[in-house]
């Protein structure tokens, strides 16, 4: 089993990179096996097209990314996502992944009291971000959207558990000083997975 990282963020000059830079360093000294989804080299298509819906309801898809991407996350153990938070939620593309990726039959199954989680083989998770708003604006004044509707809500619904989220705030005008006292933060993070 694998750790597979999901990356959304086009700008490879980006904090966010040297976000994902320190977590793939920090595996390759546990001598992990890991794997990266780069959504935006990728050219993922986040957009759900009419096509697509008329396969959605049954769980398919004809986009090959989608297969790529659950057969990579059908044989990992630890997911890892890193991305900004914009707008107090998801990027489109990464929210456009949860869309297209997280398929009936696949990611849950529909029953009689609700929604049954089906990634059970994903045994840790860990959500990265960075924000401009520092935290506490983003937890109590701005509904804490990343908490309740992306972790509480749509990972727990498709099966994720034992869920840790770490985030950088103010990341536009933090100092380099603070910059590498995070990058620390997530390098001893994964050290301890």
């Amino acid at each position: 089993m694998k750790t597979t990282i999901i990356f959304a963020h086009p700008w490879h000059g980006s904090f966010n990179k040297a976000i994902l830079d320190t977590v793939v360093q920090e595996l390759k000294k546990k001598k992990k096996q890991y794997e990266v989804i780069d959504l935006n080299k990728d050219n993922f298509d986040p957009v759900l097209r009419e096509n697509e819906l008329a396969l959605y309801s049954k769980g398919e898809y004809n986009d090959e990314l989608v297969g790529k991407y659950q057969s990579i996350l059908s044989d990992s153990d630890d997911v890892i996502f890193i991305f900004p938070i914009w707008w107090y939620s998801l990027p489109a593309i990464l929210k456009g992944f949860m869309d297209k990726v997280m398929l009936k039959n696949y990611a849950y199954s529909e029953e009689k009291y609700g929604i049954k989680g089906l990634l059970t083989n994903i045994k840790e998770t860990t959500v990265i971000t960075t924000s401009q708003a520092p935290n506490w604006y983003l937890k109590y004044l701005m509904g804490n959207t990343i908490k309740s509707s992306f972790i509480n809500s749509t990972l727990k619904q498709i099966g994720l558990k034992n869920v840790k989220w770490l985030n950088s705030d103010w990341i536009t005008s933090e100092s380099d000083e603070r910059r590498k006292k995070f990058l620390n933060k997530v390098a001893y993070k994964i050290s301890k997975q």
